[in-house]
């Protein structure tokens, strides 16, 4: 009883103006107004906690510092705005608590953890904590001021999809630190070349086989592996090795722990109550319901905090087709019509463009990027042109058509030539990521390489294949981890990646050719200048299908071009002919089947192109094609006295 009359003879008024924007929708910053907040008043140090729970009767802290019992700290509501709080002297940074919350129509009694958390105790626990101060000092100014005025749609974007809990695992299995991450991390992708890092979600979640996507903290880092201060650190690490980090946020739906925030005051709160409206069947997680004020100030905090809190240099917005559709994957009669009788989620479509305009304003150069598998229009395109406003989307069209031709013998690819080619009738409506992510490696469907028909050598011969063609295709760039050596199973949550491969001379080679694919990616702006328009990719011949072979032009603004031909049959294509755009000497950049990579080497030296009209164009190269290979070609240099050549590719030669 003490404490009670202790806590009451500290009164805390809540900003009027946070409040209002936090009851209309408004408020970005929530995490400022809600949750448990170290602070002083009257000179006393303490905790101010804060909730939303307008359905409750009452409302009371529980915690390390009152023995979680609920009568001795109960909070006071904030008139009719759901609102509930009180200040505790006795609470103190670091301590476990929950909100001990009585149903004002059931009269059930729930403990749940706070929604706006920013710390949390390591699984199987599901208390909250509060935070402790942060003593990180940010050092990453100079990469924060470039970044705000980096041109990204004419940028290399490269992404390295990361699981943290099973990239490495410490000797004794045990999960790395943040810290750890970033010392062995750092270095690996720096030395791969890749321009980004994506963290498959880190928002605090109860399941690990979830990988992350079940989340119940979106405020709060998982304390799987560290603190907040050691999120912070491998951020500012990444940006002083000139790594951007993403990160993939699941605004889409809840689980249903009863912990967390599914019926948080006993009723719908955050999700429906229809289960039509507010139940995934598929998934068993909740729907936000995105027409509800502060169901929408939650979501939009949560990004902000990110953002801000941790200098995330964007945001991968999973199962957008989710959030977009009333329909999805529910059968009929299972889901409600919108006002006008469409399928059309009107709440979550404002949501999301309400969202990306707030980032897109707030957060210089932040990216925004949507997991999208439909085809709903202009999910990249601005709002103010009747978009999404996303920055970019995964590509998910060129993805499965691409896998599914690859996985086909090349003796009938021949009839599947189309699965390759129809991209480019869409691949300019959208600002496109090519993707080869998790979902791809998991379910059943095998490792990349397992994926690859054949024997064992064609079964590399063809990973090397869909590495070059992805890295010189039109379009920015993700791969999942292990991918890049040729990861020998199906992706296991619980297990580090098979990096024991690296001594088999094959996944060496895999592993070097991602390497190099990448320095020329980033190095060579033909490969990206133009990744999101027509004018940066024509076809030279994509009507070879009896022989499965495509020829493709890259270009960047300046007029720089590469030339790329890819084989996609273990059949050496010798003398093979194709149009070149300029005369001059071309020599061959990459070739995927390169002794360097473990390949048959199957090689060209200097070819010159002949003044031959060809495939409509100028001239014409003959060269030998390589078995399940592909070449990027590029020109030499003019000589003295020579007509001046397009810009010299060559600076982007990689050092061996």
């Amino acid at each position: 009883m003490h404490e009670t009359q202790e806590s009451a003879a500290f009164p805390t008024e809540l900003n009027r103006d946070d409040v209002y924007l936090f009851n209309t929708g408004k408020l970005h910053q929530a995490y400022r107004l809600l949750g448990a907040l170290p602070m002083e008043v009257d000179g006393t140090p303490g905790v101010r906690f804060t909730v939303w729970a307008p359905n409750a009767e009452r409302v009371s802290v529980i915690g390390e510092f009152n023995g979680w019992d609920g009568r001795a700290h109960a909070m006071s509501s904030v008139g009719s705005t759901g609102l509930w709080t009180l200040f505790i002297p006795a609470a103190f940074p670091g301590a476990l608590y929950k909100y001990e919350i009585r149903n004002r129509f059931s009269g059930r009694i729930l403990a749940k953890a706070d929604p706006y958390a920013q710390e949390t105790e390591v699984r199987p626990g599901t208390a909250s904590r509060v935070p402790r101060p942060s003593a990180h000092r940010w050092r990453d100014a100079r990469w924060m001021e470039a970044r705000a005025s980096t041109d990204w749609l004419h940028a290399p974007f490269n992404i390295y999809e990361v699981h943290p809990g099973s990239w490495r695992r410490g000797p004794d299995g045990r999960f790395l630190s943040y810290g750890e991450l970033a010392d062995q991390l750092i270095p690996y992708v720096q030395e791969m070349g890749y321009t980004h890092i994506e963290l498959l979600p880190i928002t605090e979640h109860p399941l690990d086989e979830s990988w992350g996507y079940q989340s119940t903290g979106y405020f709060a880092p998982t304390s799987r592996y560290g603190t907040p201060d050691g999120l912070r650190e491998l951020v500012d690490r990444c940006h002083q090795a000139s790594i951007g980090v993403i990160l993939d946020w699941v605004p889409g739906h809840f689980p249903s722990d009863a912990h967390a925030l599914a019926r948080f005051d006993g009723t719908a709160l955050y999700e429906h109550e229809d289960p039509r409206l507010g139940f995934h069947r598929e998934w068993g997680t909740h729907v936000f319901n995105y027409g509800r004020n502060e169901v929408r100030t939650f979501l939009m905090s949560s990004a902000y905090y990110w953002l801000t809190e941790f200098h995330f240099d964007g945001l991968r917005v999973d199962a957008v087709a989710s959030m977009l559709y009333l329909d999805y994957s529910r059968p009929n009669g299972q889901w409600i019509p919108n006002k006008y009788g469409g399928r059309e989620n009107l709440e979550a479509i404002d949501f999301l463009r309400e969202l990306n305009v707030m980032v897109g304003q707030t957060f210089r150069g932040a990216l925004m990027v949507a997991e999208e598998s439909t085809a709903w229009p202009m999910i990249s395109r601005p709002v103010y042109l009747g978009g999404l406003g996303f920055s970019m989307k995964w590509n998910m069209g060129w993805m499965n058509d691409t896998l599914r031709y690859m996985g086909k013998n090349p003796v009938h690819r021949r009839y599947h030539h189309n699965e390759l080619t129809f991209a480019q009738l869409y691949s300019y409506t959208e600002n496109f990521i090519l993707p080869l992510s998790h979902d791809e490696v998991v379910h059943g469907k095998g490792s990349l390489l397992d994926r690859m028909p054949g024997d064992a050598w064609q079964k590399f011969a063809n990973l090397r294949l869909l590495f070059i063609y992805q890295a010189t295709y039109a379009g920015k760039k993700l791969n999942f981890m292990g991918n890049e050596f040729g990861q020998g199973k199906e992706w296991q949550v619980k297990e580090e990646l098979d990096w024991p491969l690296l001594d088999i001379p094959w996944h060496q080679g895999i592993r070097r050719l991602s390497r190099d694919l990448n320095h020329l990616y980033r190095n060579m702006p033909a490969l990206y200048d133009l990744d999101f328009n027509q004018e940066g990719f024509s076809w030279i011949d994509c009507h070879d299908a009896d022989q499965s072979v495509l020829s493709y032009i890259r270009r960047a603004r300046s007029g720089e071009f590469v030339i790329v031909a890819l084989n996609f049959t273990p059949v050496p294509r010798r003398n093979y002919r194709i149009g070149a755009p300029a005369k001059g000497v071309y020599r061959e950049v990459v070739n995927s089947d390169a002794e360097a990579y473990a390949g048959s080497n199957v090689r060209n030296g200097p070819i010159a192109a002949e003044e031959t009209p060809w495939m409509g164009l100028p001239y014409m190269l003959e060269f030998t094609l390589p078995p399940l290979g592909g070449l990027v070609l590029a020109l030499e240099p003019a000589s003295g006295g020579d007509e001046a050549a397009p810009p010299d590719p060559s600076r982007a030669r990689l050092e061996t």
